[in-house]
This record gives C-alpha cells, sequence and structure tokens, in this order.
C-alpha cells in the first residue's frame, strides 16, 4: 500500500538507525506547502488535512510508526 494524497507531491518509506542499533520506519512526505507557521502562505487547514491523511495511512497500513512532512527549499 503506498501513500497518494493531492498535495503530497512524494512520499516514502526511510529506516532510520538510531546510535543503540535500533531501526525505525519513517513516512516521509514531500509537499508544496508551505510548513512554517510564522509565514503568510502557512495554511494550517491544508496542513492538518495532510497530516491527518499521513495518520490515516499509518494506523491502516502499520508499515511505519511516524510521519514527517517536508517541503522543497529554493534558494534563488
Amino acid at each position: 500500500m503506498k501513500f497518494s494524497h493531492p498535495l503530497a507531491r512524494s512520499a516514502k518509506l526511510w529506516r532510520a538507525t538510531s546510535l543503540d542499533g535500533s531501526e525505525q520506519s519513517i513516512l516521509v512526505i514531500v509537499t508544496t506547502l508551505e510548513l512554517d507557521a510564522g509565514s503568510k502562505k502557512y495554511k494550517e487547514e491544508l496542513v492538518a488535512t495532510l497530516g491527518g491523511a499521513a495518520k490515516e495511512y499509518l494506523a491502516k497500513s502499520q508499515a511505519a510508526t511516524i510521519y514527517v512532512l517536508t517541503n522543497r527549499v529554493r534558494d534563488w
């Protein structure tokens, strides 16, 4: 089962290894939404919608334990 949502540009499961050697799966979601709450372009309801969809996916699939939202930052 793959994560798909109109507000997500891509998503991937990543395995993270801690210092003690334990591993954890993380759902990394890339979006074009502004994620900085201090920005004028930040839209709380859209970020909450995407986060809710990620939580629902994690509950159904159990492929990962947590998710991270990130956006592509362009330094022009």
